[in-house]
C-alpha cells in the first residue's frame, strides 16, 4: 500500500527549490510543471509518521487579483460613483504564467496540502488563494486536517525542519484583512482615479525642495516651518539644509501672542444645512433634505427650505431655547445661556422667505435614532451656537534662527470655548501645543532633512511592507513625486496642487490619519476582533460619501490647477468687470472658455459651444458683475448671464450653469420671471430674447426650440396677464410705423402670440442652429431647422407645435 501524497507550495520558484533541497536532505529531483515558470521538486520522506511522496512547487506572488466585472471596466459607460457598489470577481493575476492550471494539475488527488507562503498577511492571503484552487481536486477520503501552514523566519536547515515539525492551520482572519484592503483600494482608487483622469488634463510638473526641521524640547519634539517655504533649485536647497544641519541648535528670536476670535455662526439656512451634512455627516444633499423634511413633518424642526440667515425681529428666541433646557445632551449649555450668557445673534441676511431652520421641540436619540437624530442634533446645536458667545483662543508664534535660516513654530490655546462647547466639531485651528519659551532660548536640533516617505508611511501606519512600494511606484508613475539623487522623493508641482486641492475639498483625503484608521480596523479583522463584513461595509459607505462630496466640489481643485498651470495672467483679453474688485476680468477663449479675474485670482466657468460678448455694460443686481451675452449665432439661441450666478446659483430653484433666462429674481429685467412666456414641451421655459431686436424671438432655456416673433417691431414687453385660452403670458407689441403688419393701421397690440387673431399669424416656429459634429460623414443637413407658420385661432396652443 503506497503512502500519502503531499503537495507543498512556496511563494517563489527559488524558495521552493531551496526548501525542497533542505527537506529532502539534498535528494529532490526536478521536473517541469504545466506552468513554465514554476518547477516541481519531488522526493520521499516522513509525514505524520508515514512514508509519503512529496511534490514541492510554487506560485509567483498572488495567484488571483480582484477586479470589477467586465461591464464596469468601460470608463465612459460606468460613472465612477457606481464603482462603490459594483460587483467584483477574482481573476487570474498572471494568466500567461498558467500558475493556476499548474496548481490544479499538481493538486489533483493529493492527500495533504502544506503552504510555505511568506509569513505575513499577504502570504496568508495567498495561502487561501492556493486553497481555493487545490482543495476541490484533492482526495476527499482523507479524514482530519488536510491543509497545513508552515511558519518560518529564516531559510536555514534548522528553521525549515523545525517549521515542518510544527505545522499549524492557516489564519483566515489575516487573509480576510487583506481581502478587505484590496476591495477598499480597488473601489476608492478606481473611482477617484477615473473621475480625476476624465476631469483634468495632463499638466507639466515643476520640482521644488523644502527643509523639514524637528527640534527637541522637554515636552516633546516640535516641528518648525521654513520661512522660505520651498526653493526650486536642488543645489540651493542643499546649501540651506547644510547650514541648518551644521547648527547644533536653534535660537528663539521672538515670541508673539495674539488673542483671536472664532465668531459664532449665522442662523441656519438650507445651503448651510446641506453643506454641513455633507462635510460633517457624510450625507448627500438630497438624502439630508429628505431627512430634514421628515423631521419638519414630525414637528421637530422648522421648515427646512429657506435662504434666510437672520432671525425675524419678532422671533421668540428665548422660548425656543427654553424648550431645550432639560435635554441630557445640551441642557447644561442652554441653562447657562438662559442664566445670562446668551448673546444677540449675528445679523445674517433676510431674503424675505421662511425663517432660519430651528428646533421646534426637544428630542432624544431614542426618539429618532440613526441619521434622523444626527440631523436633528446638528440643527439644534447650531441654533444654540447662534446664541452663544464667540470662541476665544490665543495664538503663539515663535520665530527661530537655525544656521542663518528662519523658521517658525505656531500653536494655539483655547481661552474661552464659547459656542464651540455645543458645536464641538468646530474649534480653534488644530496646531501643535507650543511650550513657553523666552527670547534667546535655544532648542537642540533633532534633524533637518528632506522627509523620507517610507519612514513617514510606516510611522503613520499606511500600507504594509508589501504595499508601500506599490504606493510609491504609483505616485512616481503618476508624476506626483520624482526620485532624486540619494533616492530622495521630491513632490512635483502636480503633486503639490493635488494635495492642496484635496485639502481644499476634504482634508481627510490627504491626511495619513485616514489611511491609518483603515489599517487599524484591518488589524482588528486580522485579530478576529471585528467582523469582516461590518468593517468593509463601514469604510465602503464612508469612502462613497467622501467621493460624492469630492465630486460635488471638484471645481475648487479645478481652479487651483488653472491658476498654477495655465498662464492666465498673460493670456486672454479684457472683457467685463468683476463685481468684487470692480476691475476688468479677462476672457480666455481657449477651450474651455472662461473668465479670469487677475485681481481676485478667481476663475469663472462659461457656457461652451458659442460666442461670449459683453451685454450693454449692464450689471447683475445681486452681485454687481457685468452681464455677458452667450449666443450660437443669428439663427441660434442667445441669452444673457451673470458669470458669478452662473457658477454660484443665488436661488434654490436655479441650477448651476444657468443664465438669466433661468433666474427667478422677482424684479430683475433680465430674469425668467420678467421675460418668460410659457412652458416648452421639453419642460423648459420659452423666454424673450431681449437682445434679438429687430428680429425678435423666444428661445427655450433648455432645448433648441426658437419662436420667431414680429420682425421689425419697435418694442415687445411681456405682461403679467395670462391668456385665458392657453395660459401663456400676453405680450404688448409696438410695431414700426413704416413696416406695420396690422391692417387697421394702429401700431400696438396686446394679446397672446399663439391665440390672438392678429399676432398668431406673425409667429413662426424654428429650431436653433446646432453646433456641427466633427465626425466624418456627420453634420450635413443638421443645421437650421425649417420654420413652420403657426395656425390661426385660439385652438393654437403651444403644445400643438411640437407634435
Amino acid at each position: 500500500m503506497t503512502g500519502p501524497t503531499v503537495l507543498m507550495v512556496a511563494e517563489k520558484p527559488s524558495l521552493a527549490k531551496s526548501l525542497a533541497w533542505i527537506l529532502s536532505n539534498h535528494s529532490a529531483t526536478s521536473r517541469p510543471s504545466r506552468s513554465k515558470s514554476c518547477t516541481v521538486h519531488e522526493y520521499s520522506g516522513d509525514f505524520m509518521g508515514q512514508q509519503a511522496q512529496f511534490k514541492f512547487t510554487s506560485v509567483m506572488g498572488h495567484v488571483m487579483s480582484l477586479d470589477f466585472l467586465p461591464q464596469y471596466n468601460n470608463w465612459e459607460r460606468t460613472p465612477p460613483r457606481e464603482l462603490f457598489d459594483a460587483e467584483t470577481e477574482k481573476k487570474d493575476a498572471n494568466p500567461k504564467a498558467h500558475v493556476r492550471e499548474a496548481l490544479r494539475s499538481e493538486g489533483k488527488g493529493v492527500d495533504y496540502l502544506v503552504l510555505w507562503l511568506d509569513c505575513d498577511r499577504e502570504g496568508e492571503n495567498i495561502c487561501f488563494e492556493v486553497m481555493d484552487i487545490v482543495l476541490p481536486v484533492m482526495n476527499r477520503s482523507v479524514r482530519g486536517q488536510t491543509v497545513f501552514r508552515a511558519k518560518f523566519s529564516a531559510i536555514t536547515e534548522k528553521d525549515i525542519k523545525a517549521a515542518m515539525r510544527t505545522l499549524v492551520a492557516p489564519n483566515e482572519n489575516e487573509s480576510l484583512a487583506v481581502d478587505a484592503r484590496q476591495e477598499l483600494d480597488l473601489r476608492m482608487g478606481c473611482a477617484f482615479t477615473r473621475f480625476q483622469t476624465r476631469f483634468f488634463q495632463t499638466f507639466t510638473p515643476e520640482r521644488y525642495w523644502t527643509i523639514d526641521l524637528q527640534l527637541e524640547h522637554d515636552s516633546g519634539f516640535l516641528r518648525a516651518q521654513w520661512e522660505r517655504v520651498r526653493v526650486f533649485d536642488q543645489e540651493l536647497g542643499r546649501v540651506f539644509t547644510n547650514r541648518v544641519q551644521e547648527a547644533s541648535s536653534a535660537r528663539v528670536v521672538s515670541v508673539s501672542e495674539k488673542e483671536k476670535k472664532k465668531p459664532r455662526p449665522n442662523a441656519l439656512n438650507t445651503v448651510e444645512l446641506m453643506r454641513v451634512c455633507s462635510a460633517g455627516l457624510g450625507m448627500g444633499p438630497q438624502y439630508a433634505m429628505a431627512i430634514a423634511e421628515r423631521l419638519y413633518m414630525q414637528g421637530y424642526i422648522s421648515y427646512p427650505r429657506t435662504e434666510t440667515t437672520a432671525y425675524p425681529e419678532n422671533f421668540d428666541l428665548v422660548s425656543v431655547l427654553k424648550e431645550q433646557q432639560n435635554s441630557p445632551n445640551w441642557g447644561k449649555e442652554v441653562k447657562e445661556l438662559l442664566a445670562g450668557a446668551m448673546v444677540q445673534p449675528k445679523g445674517g441676511k433676510d431674503v424675505g422667505d421662511h425663517p432660519p431652520i430651528t428646533p421646534m421641540r426637544v428630542a432624544q436619540e431614542s426618539d429618532l435614532g440613526g441619521d434622523d437624530w444626527r440631523v436633528y442634533d446638528l440643527v439644534t446645536r447650531h441654533f444654540i451656537a447662534t446664541l452663544s458667545p464667540d470662541c476665544k483662543y490665543l495664538t503663539t508664534t515663535i520665530v527661530l534662527d537655525a544656521g542663518g535660516e528662519v523658521f517658525t513654530i505656531q500653536g494655539s490655546r483655547t481661552l474661552s470655548p464659547g459656542f464651540t462647547a455645543v458645536m464641538h466639531w468646530v474649534g480653534s485651528a488644530e496646531q501643535q501645543t507650543v511650550p513657553s519659551l523666552p527670547e534667546g532660548a535655544t532648542l537642540r536640533i533633532k534633524s533637518a532633512t528632506l522627509s523620507d516617505l517610507i519612514s513617514l508611511m510606516e510611522k503613520h501606519g499606511i500600507g504594509t511592507d508589501a504595499s508601500i512600494p506599490v504606493h510609491i511606484n504609483n505616485i512616481c508613475e503618476r508624476n506626483y513625486v520624482q526620485i532624486q539623487a540619494g533616492r530622495t522623493l521630491v513632490p512635483t508641482n502636480l503633486g503639490i496642487v493635488m494635495i492642496h486641492g484635496y485639502k481644499t475639498i476634504d482634508p481627510d483625503l490627504c491626511l495619513p490619519t485616514m489611511r491609518a484608521a483603515v489599517e487599524k480596523q484591518l488589524d482588528l479583522i486580522a485579530k478576529g476582533q471585528a467582523p469582516f463584513d461590518d468593517v468593509l461595509a463601514h469604510f465602503k459607505l464612508l469612502f462613497q460619501r467622501k467621493f460624492e462630496f469630492f465630486e460635488a466640489f471638484i471645481s475648487n481643485m479645478d481652479q487651483l490647477f488653472e491658476v498654477t498651470f495655465t498662464p492666465l495672467k498673460s493670456t486672454g483679453k479684457q472683457l467685463s468687470r468683476c463685481g468684487k474688485c470692480n476691475r476688468y476680468m479677462k476672457y480666455v477663449s481657449a477651450k474651455p472658455q472662461r473668465l479670469y479675474c487677475p485681481t481676485c485670482d478667481e476663475t469663472f466657468a462659461l457656457p461652451q459651444g458659442g460666442k461670449i460678448v459683453l451685454y450693454k455694460e449692464l450689471r447683475c443686481p445681486l452681485d454687481k458683475f457685468e452681464l455677458l451675452m452667450f449666443t450660437t449665432g443669428t439663427t441660434g439661441r442667445a441669452y444673457p448671464l451673470c458669470p458669478y450666478c452662473y457658477n454660484n446659483p443665488p436661488f434654490e430653484d436655479m441650477d448651476k450653469a444657468s443664465g438669466c433666462n433661468d433666474c427667478t429674481h422677482p424684479t430683475c429685467e433680465h430674469s425668467l420671471i420678467q421675460l418668460g412666456v410659457t412652458q416648452c414641451e421639453c419642460g423648459g421655459q420659452l423666454v424673450l430674447d431681449a437682445s434679438s431686436k429687430p428680429k425678435w424671438r423666444l428661445c427655450c432655456n433648455r432645448c433648441n426650440i426658437v419662436i420667431r416673433l414680429f420682425e421689425n417691431a419697435h418694442s415687445i414687453k411681456i405682461t403679467k396677464t395670462p391668456c385665458e385660452a392657453c395660459g401663456a403670458m400676453e405680450v404688448d407689441v409696438e410695431f414700426n410705423k413704416t413696416k406695420n403688419p396690422l391692417k387697421d393701421g394702429t401700431l400696438t397690440r396686446q394679446g397672446c402670440i399663439f391665440c390672438h387673431e392678429d399676432l398668431a399669424p406673425l409667429v413662426e416656429l424654428a429650431h436653433a442652429q446646432r453646433m456641427r459634429s466633427r465626425g466624418r460623414g456627420r453634420g450635413r443637413g443638421r443645421g437650421r431647422g425649417r420654420g413652420r407658420r403657426m395656425p390661426k385661432g385660439k385652438e393654437a396652443q403651444l403644445a400643438n407645435y411640437f407634435v
